[in-house]
């Protein structure tokens, strides 16, 4: 039986294709339009699952979408009515498009997929908690998912067990975690639904000085693990806004304006609401182990990326252990409604794997040796092609010579994390390595943090995680750590063995890899330690600032060329580029260029 997921028209539109309930292929529109958080009918993702598992759109036996439209339809209607007359302009810029697609999605997916068969849609919170569960190792546990707004959940727990999911309560519209985070966000010049991460990372700078003030105004934490929020302090009901003049009365003046100098205030709020947020999950997650009595808990919804969050859920010893669906966000609801379709429409029984079912998040598209060599081929670039092995102790040298490489290998990843397929890699033993990728080849801020990559034998000698964490999805005490000073000074006070990727409160986002998972990039971390006595490597994505992950190897290419880069190995395809930053070509002229025996 084929089934695909669909997720869009909100924000990061997905497909996934399940075929006798093992998933066959997952990817984000984004990945193949270039419009990051794309969130348009996912047309290019679609045809790659179809294509990947040998099918055509009329060999589906179920479609099934992440959410119902009409119960969406009905809370948008209801809510302007609350605050009306306030909220006209959002109302009139957001009706037409109600009025001449999104009321009508089953008949523009039969349309777009030229099909006729069963069409299925799935609530948006059970989209997610099955997304959470049914990959899951376990045959039993709780979940939480915890996002913006889905119809009109914003947050649900229940339990999962065999086949079977039970929602036991949940949190409505407009009391939202995701909400009061966008908020935050979007007042610290950040862009809401994809600027969150950067308050997270910004977090560690600043001061918990307005915890006080935001519990005691804007938020009520419940016994329960409930909460609610005083709207009068927020505009996103009924506007095209997430905050008024009343929100920044209380907290001082005007909101930071995208691109200006970050003020003490901005660190401060971005540390204060990231407390908040992790009290508030806290408190969740001990009423969800005190109702359900499970050992287990699954995550997923936007906020499950709130990976420091995370790791403290983890380090209070609720739960024995933790799993957290790798594309926890919207793209996510594609496979979790696709799940729903296949366990619960259809009563199918589920097979629990060792790890999970998610085969490491690889799930996106390959590229052949051939493929690639056509592509470098076509544009005249000169390359070295190495085999595995051979490839592997060059790449160390390379990385230990302090050059920083485009990793682009296998499947792309499922989910916001690059996990060693579309990835750019450093050395983490340099102090200017996190400055210098940051600004000259990410072109970002240059106080955004990088996670490492470690071997999941070697991780406990140099992180305090506590569990592994193969998705970057748990944040934990790199040992051995010591940071001084304040605000953005601290930067320049980290006492670390692996300094580029430890943040400014002596932690990492840290991933764990598994040779099973992904053997190549195993053997990388395991030759890099063999030259240098450090198993740990940078992961950043593979893109820069504004642009999703790469796919292609001409995505791969223009980013290469774009940035200051100095390796692109795609395949067993090495090119590398000279001081001047022109393209070196021979294996000769390479090792010339950099002293390499």
């Amino acid at each position: 039986m084929n089934v695909l997921g669909i997720s869009c028209w909100y924000h990061d539109a997905a497909a996934c294709l399940l075929q006798g309930g093992r998933i066959t292929a997952a990817a984000q529109e984004e990945r193949f339009t270039r419009n990051k958080h794309d969130p348009s009918f996912p047309r290019n993702a679609i045809a790659y699952c179809l294509r990947e598992g040998g099918i055509q759109a009329q060999d589906l036996d179920i479609v099934a979408f992440y959410d119902k439209p009409f119960l969406k339809f009905e809370r948008l209607l209801e809510t302007y009515l609350s605050y009306a007359p306030k909220g006209l302009r959002s109302f009139l810029t957001s009706m037409p498009v109600w009025l001449k697609r999104r009321l009508w999605i089953p008949d523009v997916l039969r349309k777009e997929l030229d099909w006729s068969g069963t069409l299925i849609f799935s609530e948006h919170h059970l989209s997610h908690a099955a997304s959470a569960f049914f990959p899951s190792p376990f045959e039993r546990a709780a979940f939480l998912t915890t996002d913006g707004v889905g119809e009109w959940t914003t947050t649900s727990f229940g339990t999962g067990a065999g086949n079977e999911l039970r929602i036991l309560a949940e949190v409505h519209f407009p009391h939202s975690l995701g909400l009061l985070y966008s908020a935050f966000t979007a007042f610290c010049g950040f862009r809401v639904n994809s600027g969150e991460y950067k308050l997270m990372g910004l977090a560690p700078y600043g001061r918990p000085s307005y915890v006080d003030t935001i519990k005691k105004e804007l938020i009520d934490l419940k016994e329960d693990g409930s909460f609610r929020l005083n709207m009068d302090f927020f505009s996103y009901p009924a506007g095209l806004t997430m905050t008024g003049a009343k929100f920044a009365h209380l907290f001082g003046g005007p909101a930071r304006l995208p691109e200006t100098a970050f003020s003490q205030r901005e660190m401060d709020l971005a540390r204060s609401v990231q407390q908040v947020i992790e009290e508030a999950i806290g408190n969740m997650a001990r009423y969800v182990r005190e109702e359900t009595q499970e050992s287990y808990l699954c995550l997923a919804g936007g906020v499950a990326l709130n990976c420091v969050a995370n790791g403290k859920v983890l380090r209070s010893g609720l739960f024995d252990r933790l799993w957290i669906q790798p594309a926890a966000g919207d793209a996510g609801g594609a496979l979790g409604s696709a799940l729903m379709a296949w366990h619960v429409h259809e009563s199918k029984e589920r097979a629990v794997h060792q790890d999970d079912a998610m085969q490491g998040a690889f799930l996106g598209p390959a590229f052949s040796d051939d493929d690639i060599l056509s592509e470098l081929e076509q544009d005249g670039i000169a390359f070295e092609c190495l085999d595995d092995a051979a490839l592997v102790d060059y790449v160390a040298t390379l990385l230990a010579a302090g050059k920083v490489v485009g990793w682009f290998q296998g499947r792309m990843e499922y989910g916001p994390r690059a996990l060693g397929s579309r990835s750019i890699l450093a050395d983490p033993r340099g102090r200017e390595v996190q400055r210098r990728v940051n600004l000259k080849i990410k072109y970002r801020e240059s106080f955004r943090p990088f996670a490492p990559s470690v071997p999941v034998e070697d991780a406990g000698e140099w992180f305090a995680v506590g569990a592994e964490s193969p998705y970057m999805l748990l944040v934990g005490a790199v040992r051995d750590a010591h940071v001084e000073g304040e605000g953005f000074e601290r930067l320049r006070n980290i006492e670390s063995r692996i300094p580029a990727v430890t943040h400014v409160d002596a932690t990492a986002r840290v991933q764990t890899v598994h040779r099973r998972a992904n053997e190549l990039y195993w053997r990388l971390l395991k030759a890099f330690e063999m030259q240098t006595g450090c198993p740990v490597l940078v992961n950043t994505s593979f893109n820069v600032r504004g642009e999703p992950i790469v796919c292609t190897p001409r995505d791969a290419l223009t980013c290469f060329r774009r940035t200051h880069m100095d390796v692109l190995v795609m395949g067993r395809y090495v090119v590398m580029k000279g001081e001047a930053g022109e393209e070196v070509f021979t294996k000769e002229q390479i090792r010339a260029e950099y002293g390499l025996d």
